[in-house]
């Protein structure tokens, strides 16, 4: 477990061993690594690899090599990332073992989502809404992942035209949040939805304080933005939404408490359906629904307009 010692990481790990499974962290810090492990030094990386069946990536380290490394050494390879100029990168790749990504929250659970409300035989555009409790302490490379895309563009994956990141706002009837604003956002499961299912997704992010979402969407459009302080907090829950609603009028959604440990319940049920899979790169949808959930994950699921009630 690559940053096995790390918000997201030690969840993973303490998941696993819950559920029998041997599980050990890696990483730099030998005082809160199971397994020492240097990602910039490739013996490093081999020496490590001895015995593993699956290698899950929390670590925040983006290098297609370290993928292509892991998988010639005879393991399955699992990235916890969002970032979409990585994963078509990975893509990329023809690695003799299997790899598997959009495991986390996002993407991940909402490509679970996007896939069960589409129909194929009635295809229709498709929003995913991510909202995020502000009051989580998501760890300092979750923060600076979400600071990283101010000020900067994207493509729209549909129309291929450049989309600023927290700009273009929708309002939204969400479950436990009443009517609220959300924007536009360069998370890798718009781009993989939209190639796979073959309409338009657009995914769209807030959190839950409206304070806090104007404040994106205020500093993004400002010169020097991408260049903001990573260091700026809010007041908020650690409640979670995760949403995909289809132009046909169908809504799946979900949502707990706490980011992390969703993304790490997500991960975990990942880790060990890669050992199954062929050799090539897969994503979470393809291979897996939200049936395949763990029961005891916190992720509350519902669909129908009845539902639309305060999270408790």
């Amino acid at each position: 477990m690559l940053g096995g010692y790390g918000a997201v990481g030690a969840r993973i790990v303490d998941g696993l061993r819950a559920g029998g499974d041997v599980a050990l962290a890696a990483g730099r810090d030998a005082a809160r690594a199971d397994v020492r492990v240097d990602l910039t030094v490739p013996a490093s990386v081999r020496a490590a690899l001895t015995g593993i069946d699956v290698v899950v990536n929390a670590a925040g380290a983006e290098d297609p090599a370290l993928a292509a490394l892991v998988t010639e050494h005879g393991a399955a390879f699992v990235d916890v990332t969002a970032t979409t100029a990585y994963v078509t990168a990975l893509e990329r790749l023809a690695p003799p073992r299997p790899v598997l990504l959009s495991v986390g929250l996002a993407p991940g659970l909402t490509n679970l989502l996007a896939a069960a409300v589409h129909d194929p035989a009635a295809p229709a555009p498709i929003d995913v809404v991510l909202m995020l409790g502000a009051g989580e302490h998501h760890g300092e490379a979750s923060y600076a992942w979400a600071y990283g895309l101010l000020g900067r563009d994207f493509r729209d994956p549909w129309t291929g035209t450049a989309v600023r990141n927290y700009t273009r706002g929708l309002r939204l009837d969400l479950p436990g949040y009443g009517r609220r604003r959300v924007y536009r956002a360069d998370y890798s499961d718009q781009h993989v939805l939209t190639r796979d299912l073959g309409v338009p997704v657009r995914t769209r992010f807030g959190l839950d304080s409206r304070a806090a979402t104007a404040c994106l969407a205020m500093l993004t459009r400002l010169p020097g933005a991408s260049r903001a302080p990573r260091g700026l907090r809010f007041p908020g829950t650690d409640r979670w939404l995760a949403l995909a609603r289809s132009g046909n009028g169908t809504t799946r959604w979900a949502t707990g408490h706490g980011e992390v440990r969703a993304t790490a319940a997500v991960a975990v049920s990942a880790a060990r359906a890669a050992t199954t899979l062929s050799p090539g790169v897969h994503h979470l949808h393809r291979v897996s629904a939200l049936g395949d959930l763990p029961g005891d994950a916190g992720i509350r699921l519902g669909s129908s307009p009845r539902d639309l009630l305060p999270v408790p």
